[in-house]
């Protein structure tokens, strides 16, 4: 079992920033593969972000890229979501989320996660 509680959501402008934090319990999260996705009103559930286990590989969704930077502290057992140059588009409820193992299925889709937050929302104003 682990518990993933994300924070660090609110209300922001058109090109500003913000820092997502996901702390994780449970498990050692030094094993854990993690991954960030959101779901704007509407909408299903995207791809943003997700880091292995070393966090010495991260894969971004399109259209993030360049944008957010995904990161782990693997001594405080958090995970972060680095949010620059935010648009009205990125307005969304974001959850992270952990598959387990590395090798347990794509980092892409939601399919392959199997303990998720409870989300933080995060609005961004034009």
């Amino acid at each position: 079992q682990v518990q993933l509680v994300e924070s660090g959501g609110g209300l922001v402008q058109a090109g500003g920033s913000l820092r997502l934090s996901c702390a994780a319990s449970g498990r050692t999260f030094s094993s854990l593969a993690m991954g960030w996705f959101r779901q704007a009103p509407g909408k299903g559930r995207e791809f943003v972000a997700a880091i292995s286990p070393s966090g010495g590989s991260t894969y971004y969704g399109d259209s993030v890229k360049g944008r957010f930077a995904i990161s782990r502290d693997n001594a405080k057992n958090t995970l972060y979501l680095q949010m620059n140059s935010l648009k009205p588009e990125d307005t969304a409820v974001y959850y992270c989320a952990t598959k387990g193992s590395t090798y347990s299925g794509s980092y892409y889709y939601t399919s392959s996660y199997n303990y998720w937050g409870q989300g933080t929302q995060v609005t961004v104003s034009s």
